[in-house]
């Protein structure tokens, strides 16, 4: 059947932040809003004779927005696109299948872990053939051609079942509908020592991962229980729902509580775990610890040549300006590169692809390597299962020694979600504006040695990223950040970070926030969140 040429657009505000264009599910249903930034897309990186990737993590309009790209690939010229049976496949699989098929990108529908369901979020993020997030050059260019476009081309033809597995034909474009799991789970063998992880399961072992009614559900089930051997039930909130089952699928203590709360009780499973909405972050405790992101990827940098893909040792770790420094110091021991980048995991492609980083990670619960471009939740529990195997040691035996060897550092995020963005504003201008003046004040009885607006110069390509944000450090090597989210809907969300070395054995027990407050107390002295904005605490603390 003939494409049709639908007269719309622009709409503005159609800007991808770091993860894709973010929005309320009702703006992409509104007529015409999905389609054109689609074509948006499709003008901006081409389509006539590409291959695609098309997936995501079941939330709500998933897959009519599914049906609709196909249909304007197919009027764009598109040659061919993989799609996850049902139209799902979580962020890490799509990732794999681009690289695997040797794809010229990928659509990917998510708002990752941000709440789904009809009243909740919707998102739209274009992959490149690397199987990473496009990077500002990409993002840029869509943004620009989404204020161009006037009309988009759609097939009126009907969409093939996207329950079938098989290929079809949709106007001349092939539709290849593949199991979203097979592929990925084979990769995971790969990497890990599956026997090693079996064995010890046989033993004993016990887990509960938490897929929290999310994409993951299914790659957990087949994994941690067909393939491995965990207990049927082991994987919890396993079906993927449109509206995660009213949860909200962000894996960190305050919306993961009941795992937490499972994990720190006299009832814990040796190991716990959760994933998000699209698969890509993870949650990690073991029985009586929680262990935060930044340890999480300084441990697993600490041992990642004991799993069978990465026994030939790390060529590098980059990790967020905002995640804690801890993962520097495994790097200075291993003798190999320690990456600083801004946040968004489309800023470690290039050191991946240029074999500067082998893993990766970032404070708000990813973490990754070279196998995919993609941070990837459920690969961070198998690399945690394959090293208790390898040692016979537990999560907190394995935390204690590391910080035996290297020090603890007492890391936090404090999260003012939906604030008026005025307010927000005010608030980093004002921080902004005293950076020159800070090097040299004692605040809170620290000295500041060093304050700056975080600017990154790509090592690989030589891209410059400027206003990434706020940093002060202290002299005894302590840290404050201050950065504005892009992955929220509503208002602004205000992210302060704090960081805290010790070296002290007697002290690494600590409360976080008792160790911290100093640190809080400079942020506060120096920014003025509650001053400005009217709240006196955070509406999250990770």
């Amino acid at each position: 059947m003939p494409a049709i040429t639908v007269a719309a657009g622009p709409f503005a505000g159609q800007k991808p932040g770091t993860s894709g264009l973010r929005k309320k599910t009702a703006q992409f249903r509104a007529p015409h809003y999905l389609e054109c930034f689609v074509q948006a897309m499709f003008d901006a990186v081409g389509a006539a004779g590409k291959v695609l990737v098309l997936g995501g993590d079941g939330r709500f309009f998933g897959r009519e927005a599914a049906g609709i790209i196909l249909r304007m690939a197919a009027a764009n010229g598109v040659a061919r696109v993989i799609v996850g049976r049902g139209g799902l496949l979580s962020t890490p699989a799509a990732s794999h299948l681009i690289r695997l098929n040797g794809a010229d990108g990928g659509i990917i529908l998510s708002a990752s872990h941000n709440p789904g369901g009809e009243d909740g979020d919707f998102g739209v993020k274009y992959n490149i053939a690397n199987g990473g997030p496009a990077p500002e050059a990409v993002t840029a260019a869509i943004h620009k051609a989404s204020e161009a476009v006037r009309a988009y081309r759609i097939s009126d033809a009907e969409v093939p079942d996207l329950d079938r597995i098989g290929e079809t034909r949709l106007d001349g474009m092939a539709v290849e509908v593949v199991d979203p799991v097979t592929d990925y789970a084979e990769l995971m063998e790969r990497l890990f020592d599956f026997d090693a992880i079996r064995a010890m399961i046989a033993g004993g072992f016990t887990l509960r991962f938490d897929a929290m009614c999310a994409v993951t559900g299914p790659y957990a089930v087949e994994i941690l229980e067909r393939r491995l051997g965990a207990a049927p039930g082991s994987v919890v909130n396993a079906t993927p729902l449109p509206d995660f089952g009213g949860l909200h699928p962000d894996p960190n203590p305050t919306w993961a509580s009941a795992l937490h709360d499972l994990m720190l009780s006299d009832d814990a499973p040796d190991f716990g775990a959760a994933s998000d909405g699209d698969g890509d972050r993870n949650m990690v405790m073991g029985r009586g610890i929680y262990v935060n992101p930044s340890d999480s990827l300084a441990v697993l940098a600490e041992h990642a040549h004991r799993c069978p893909g990465y026994a030939g040792g790390l060529r590098g770790i980059a990790r967020s300006m905002p995640t804690s420094t801890a993962a520097d110091r495994v790097a200075a021991a291993l003798g190999i590169g320690a990456h600083e980048t801004p946040t968004g995991w489309k800023f470690f492609g290039n050191l991946l692809d240029a074999g500067q980083a082998t893993i990766c990670g970032e404070e708000s619960f990813g973490t990754g390597s070279d196998h995919v471009r993609e941070k990837d939740g459920l690969w961070a529990v198998l690399m945690w299962l394959n090293i208790q195997a390898a040692t016979g040691m537990g999560v907190a035996e394995l935390v204690a020694a590391h910080w035996r060897r290297f020090g603890r550092t007492f890391y936090s995020r404090h999260d003012y979600e939906a604030l008026p963005v005025p307010q927000a504003e005010a608030v980093m201008a004002g921080l902004r504006a005293a950076l020159p003046g800070l090097p040299g004040r004692l605040v809170e009885g620290r000295r500041i040695v060093a304050a700056d607006d975080f600017a990154y110069a790509d090592p690989v390509d030589g891209s410059v990223s400027t206003g990434q944000g706020l940093r002060v450090v202290f002299e005894d090597g302590a840290r404050l950040v201050l950065r504005l989210s892009g992955t929220g809907t509503e208002g602004a969300t205000l992210r302060l970070y704090l960081e805290a070395p010790c070296d002290d054995p007697e002290r690494f027990d600590t409360d976080p926030q008792t160790m911290l407050a100093p640190v809080a107390a400079a942020a506060e002295a120096l920014a003025g969140i509650a001053r400005t904005t009217g709240r006196t605490a955070p509406d999250v603390v990770t």
